[in-house]
């Protein structure tokens, strides 16, 4: 999962994010709020870890802000000194998911993150496959069926194709998708996701006909969409208006 941590005590950042990283999580951190807010316009994350008092807008401010411009399911954890029974009380009404209060042991800290991300994304314990409709991931032998039909996908491929698979409807930003599928590699070139992308449009039919779009964000990044059908099985872009001739 991809993890924003704000708070401007770098040593305690550095803490929470080695913390996570441990267990298997991709960890930002970022040391005021509007330098949080501005990444949260071009990139997608799991879960925010705030602090409350930070740089030029504080973690209160930053959560109205998240739940009004971006989604209230984000699931938002404060990490801060404030404990007064107000203090947790008004942040958690404001729509903060849980709060701990500093400082906070690393067994406490990986269990309560752990509980929020279930809670929020109904996390199942590792499964051998996934299926998605007609669509069937084999996680062991990392193939992937469609319709009962192997379709030959490269690692990469593979990966990139659950990850759209597992977020349906959901817009992944760029920044995602490279932490989670190229590792946060420096060197991969600009077109290279461009060009995934297209060979699992062209190899899977994510097509309307089939009903799915896979479509561009423009500088954002990528969303897989599923199109209702009607029981003739036009996709709803493509039926009549009513009054059309």
């Amino acid at each position: 999962m991809r993890i924003a941590v704000l708070d401007d005590d770098s040593a305690q950042a550095d803490l929470v994010c080695q913390t996570l990283s441990a267990e298997g999580h991709i960890c930002h951190a970022y040391g005021a709020g509007r330098e949080l807010v501005r990444q949260l316009r071009r990139q997608t994350y799991d879960l925010l870890l705030l602090d409350w008092n930070v740089p030029d807008m504080s973690g209160e401010e930053v959560l109205r802000w998240v739940r009004e411009s971006v989604s209230d399911r984000l699931p938002v954890l404060f990490i801060t000194s404030r404990g007064h029974e107000t203090d947790i009380t008004s942040i958690l009404n404001t729509g903060a998911d849980d709060y701990l209060v500093k400082p906070v042991s690393g067994p406490v800290l990986r269990a309560r993150v752990a509980s929020l991300l279930r809670r929020a994304y109904f996390l199942k314990p590792p499964a051998s496959k996934e299926v998605f409709g007609e669509f069937e991931f084999d996680l062991g032998a990392r193939q992937v069926l469609v319709g009962g039909t192997q379709i030959a996908l490269t690692h990469k491929e593979f990966e990139l194709a659950l990850l759209l698979f597992q977020h349906l409807s959901r817009p992944l930003s760029r920044a995602h998708i490279l932490d989670v599928i190229w590792k946060q590699a420096t060197d991969i070139p600009s077109r290279t996701m461009d060009t995934h992308v297209s060979m699992l449009r062209s190899k899977l039919g994510l097509r309307p006909e089939r009903g799915y779009r896979l479509v561009p964000i423009y500088g954002y990044g990528y969303r897989l969409e599923r199109i209702e059908s009607d029981p003739q099985g036009i996709p709803a872009d493509e039926r009549p208006v009513a009054g059309d001739a």
